[in-house]
């Protein structure tokens, strides 16, 4: 897998081929997530577009390198301000298309908010602490001290305990209890949110914050009986979904105070 060093550390990651002409598509794993994670999901959404597409794992998933980070309340906005900002440049990505789930949602939101992108897809995205998180949070706990979610995430992840507890830690610490980013967001460009309506880490009410704060063109869709991974679940549905979003809004005119505010 190729890897490329960053001030925190080696990243791994893959970049398909498509039009130079278009935006790329920026793939953003959710907390247990990593590169691997994504499975089809991205070629495929990558082929249906016609865009290029980078997929990585951030510092401690994966095959990338260890996090130097410590682990705060703050690790999107710091992943969303600092680091993600440095991988872009370095491969020459601009104004991307920023696909995140989870975790990678919050991510692509605080990043659109600050530097030019041409979309952003989030699926079940976190705006707030909320309850069902913690519950969300325990169960996945339970699972993975009885050995069912250690070994799923031992397939993708080279650390997998250490990336399971650095997630689990920080969700489940007092001081997570008052996260949210709904007053840190300034995002015109068009936005997509998609989550299941059987997600098990969030009510649809995060999707609801969503819409408030954001200013530009809102799309949602909640599939019906899917979980917190509707890329995996319902593939097509997402893909369709994706593609026809972009088709209509790629290059909204909204983005441009987003792009004069970056520089």
């Amino acid at each position: 897998m190729p890897v490329i060093n960053t001030s925190n550390g080696p990243l791994e990651h893959v970049v398909i081929d498509g039009d130079p002409d278009l935006a790329p598509l920026v793939f953003l794993h959710g907390g247990l997530g990593c590169l691997a994670a994504w499975g089809r999901f991205p070629a495929r959404l990558a082929a249906a577009t016609g865009r290029r597409a980078l997929v990585y794992s951030r510092h401690g998933h994966g095959g990338s390198g260890p996090d130097p980070l410590p682990r705060t309340p703050r690790y999107m906005h710091e992943h969303a301000q600092d680091v993600l900002p440095e991988l872009l440049d370095a491969l020459g990505l601009h104004r991307p298309v920023l696909v995140g789930h989870s975790d990678g949602a919050s991510i692509a939101l605080l990043y659109a908010s600050v530097h030019p992108v041409e979309a952003v897809v989030g699926m079940g995205p976190h705006m707030y602490f909320e309850d069902e998180n913690r519950i969300g949070i325990e169960n996945a706990r339970a699972s993975y001290d009885a050995g069912p979610l250690a070994r799923k995430m031992a397939m993708v992840h080279d650390d997998p305990r250490g990336v399971f507890d650095r997630w689990s830690g920080v969700w489940l610490s007092s001081g997570f209890r008052t996260w949210s980013i709904e007053n840190d967001l300034d995002v015109v460009a068009p936005v997509l949110m998609i989550q299941g309506d059987a997600d098990e880490y969030g009510s649809l009410a995060q999707v609801d914050a969503v819409e408030r704060a954001v200013e530009g063109p809102f799309r949602r869709l909640v599939p019906e009986g899917c979980d917190h991974y509707p890329h995996l679940v319902r593939p097509d549905l997402v893909t369709d979904t994706v593609r026809d979003f972009l088709a209509e809004h790629a290059g909204h005119a909204g983005h441009v105070r987003s792009a004069e505010a970056a520089r």
